[in-house]
This record gives structure tokens, C-alpha cells and sequence, in this order.
């Protein structure tokens, strides 16, 4: 069945804490699912005054005393929040990762927060100036984007081109490349920039590196592994951090969420080059309720046009979505 007549360009961008990549990588758990239907079907949010009243607690990842946090819905309020809490400026933050201070790109946060997570906020550190030899097509990198226009390198694949550079490490925000400021570039956009990068020759990376603690200096990890089954949350629920509309908190997913999550995170780097669980959550919540691979792929065109997935991708997505209903996984 044809899909092309749906395929269009939405002007409406959706915030996302997503991660790009030439070739592999990798994200955090799959995301806690929405139970009500996108763009606002289903009941309303009770107002302001009625939710509940959510405190987290705060450090930055290099050490600080504990602060106290709430009143956030979105990753921009929250590392206002934290930069408030800490007295720096938000700008200074580069990433968060919860219940552990440590550059562990598999608890990085992402779209939620279990109720009960500790969040350890990594501000920037050192800054360092690199040129790459490019011998490769593909250079090894996974970039994903913190939500408030910082992109960093969340995973480098072993024996790449990046591999070989040493002094390139998970957790390092790209600032520049060939001296263009890439500050408020989103992911998958520095990631296809990377990678149209001439085969043969030489470029240059400006990157600024988390802050580290004495006791945090360690040997190079790789990051975090594609396709991780780890869960970040350790409350019973957590707490949605959405670009329009007030945080929701939810349940976390169902074992069908969970299994269409992973298998469509999969078809993302198969067909894209890229592994994003907030991406795939959301396409998995807009087929939940579909009835057909055409209503899939507009209402996909509708929620995330921007994105322009080939038409191919969507039948595979729409398949995907139905085993795991059917339990085929």
C-alpha cells in the first residue's frame, strides 16, 4: 500500500533528548510511555494546583552539598532549576545523569525521571582543540543533544576512527567543527554534518569536557551500549518532561512498550543511523491505537514530520509495533 502522498515536512519541532549516529549507538532504557493518545486526545492534565507536588534532589556530578529542586517541566526549566539551586548559570550545564555522579551514558536523562531519582548535574570543565584525520566513511560516533542545545558524543565504538583519538572521550560537548559553532544544532543535524565530513582529509573538533572530580579520573569508557535494557527509574512511576504542556507523572511501560521500544529503536539505526528511545517511544505511542499502515504514517507525518522517515521505515515500524502487540517478540 502506498504511503508516498503522506509523506510531508511538519513545521512543528518536538523537543527531544535523542541521540544521532553515522553508523551505531545507544540509549538509556526505554522511556516511560504516555497512556493518553498524542496531541492531546484523551483527558486533560488536572490544573496546576491539584498535581501533585514533586521535590528531587540535586548534585553536581563533580561534588556539592544536596539542593533541593521542583516546579520544572521541560529539561530547560530543570537545569534552570539546578543552575539556581547551585548559583552558576544554566549555560554551564552540559548533561544530567541520574543516581550516579559518574559519565554513565546508560543512566543519561532523557524525557523521564523516576520519582524517587537523584539527579547529578555535569557542568563544563576543560576545554581541548583536536584534528582528526578522517580515513573512514564512518567515524564511530553516537551524538545526542541535551534538550537545551548542547550536543555530545555519547558513545564511541571500539577500533573506529574516533577510537584512535585518544583524547576524545563519552561525555565531551561538541562545540565547533571546522570552527563552526554548532551551540544550539540539534543531534541528528551535527551528526550528519560528522558525517559529511570528506573521506581522506583532516577536521577539526573544539569539545569541553564534564568537570571531573580527583576520584573520577579513569581509564576511557566507550559509553553506553546499544539497545541496554537498563532502567534508570527506581520509583514506581515517573515524571514526563514534555517541550509544550506541564510534566505528567506516569506508570512506567508495560512489557509491550518496552519490547516495541527496543525493536523500533533497532529499525532507527538500521534505517537512519540513529538510537533515540524518546523518538521511538513516541512513534510507538501514536501506532498504539492505529488501524492501518496509512493512518500510521499520517499521524506519524502529523507528530513528527520534521523528521522525513523513508516510507519503507514506517511499514517495518507499523510491523514492529504489531508483533509486539501479538507478543511475536
Amino acid at each position: 500500500m502506498p504511503l508516498g502522498p503522506w509523506r510531508k515536512k511538519n513545521k512543528s519541532t518536538k523537543e527531544h533528548l535523542v541521540d544521532n549516529e553515522e553508523v551505531s549507538g545507544g540509549h538509556a532504557g526505554a522511556g516511560s510511555l504516555s497512556k493518553s493518545a498524542v496531541n492531546g486526545a484523551g483527558l486533560p492534565p488536572p490544573p496546576a494546583n491539584l498535581r501533585p507536588k514533586l521535590v528531587f534532589h540535586t548534585q553536581l556530578a563533580h561534588g556539592s552539598p544536596t539542593g533541593r529542586i521542583e516546579g520544572f517541566t521541560n529539561v530547560k526549566e530543570l537545569y534552570a532549576k539546578i543552575a539556581e539551586a547551585f548559583n552558576i548559570s544554566p549555560p554551564e550545564i552540559l548533561f544530567c545523569t541520574l543516581n550516579t555522579h559518574k559519565i554513565d551514558m546508560d543512566k543519561l536523562l532523557g524525557g523521564q525521571i523516576g520519582l524517587e531519582d537523584f539527579i547529578f548535574a555535569h557542568i563544563k570543565g576543560l576545554k581541548k582543540e583536536v584534528e582528526i584525520y578522517k580515513s573512514e566513511d564512518a567515524l564511530g560516533l553516537t551524538i545526542t543533544d541535551n534538550g537545551a542545545g548542547y550536543a555530545f558524543i555519547k558513545r564511541i565504538k571500539e577500533g573506529s576512527v574516533v577510537d584512535k583519538v585518544k583524547v576524545i572521550c563519552v561525555g565531551d560537548h561538541v562545540e565547533c567543527i571546522n570552527g563552526r559553532n554548532i551551540v544550539g544544532t540539534r543531534h541528528y543535524e551535527v551528526a550528519r554534518m560528522l558525517k559529511e565530513l570528506p573521506k581522506d582529509k583532516s577536521f577539526t573538533l573544539k569539545l569541553v569536557e564534564p568537570m571531573k572530580a580527583f576520584e573520577m579520573l579513569e581509564p576511557r569508557s566507550k559509553g553506553a551500549k546499544p539497545a541496554s535494557d537498563n532502567k534508570i527509574g527506581t520509583g514506581r512511576g515517573t515524571l514526563r518532561l514534555r517541550s509544550k504542556g506541564p510534566a505528567t507523572v506516569e506508570e512506567e511501560p508495560t512489557e509491550f512498550e518496552e519490547k516495541a521500544v527496543k525493536k523500533v529503536d533497532d529499525l532507527l539505526e538500521s534505517y537512519m543511523g540513529i538510537r533515540d528511545t524518546e523518538l521511538a517511544a513516541t512513534m510507538v505511542e501514536v501506532g498504539r491505537d492505529k488501524k492501518n499502515p496509512d493512518e500510521f504514517a499520517m499521524a506519524l507525518d502529523e507528530t513528527l514530520g520534521d523528521f522525513a522517515f523513508p516510507d519503507e521505515f514506517v511499514f517495518d515500524v507499523w510491523g514492529a509495533i504489531g508483533d509486539a502487540k501479538q507478543g511475536r517478540f
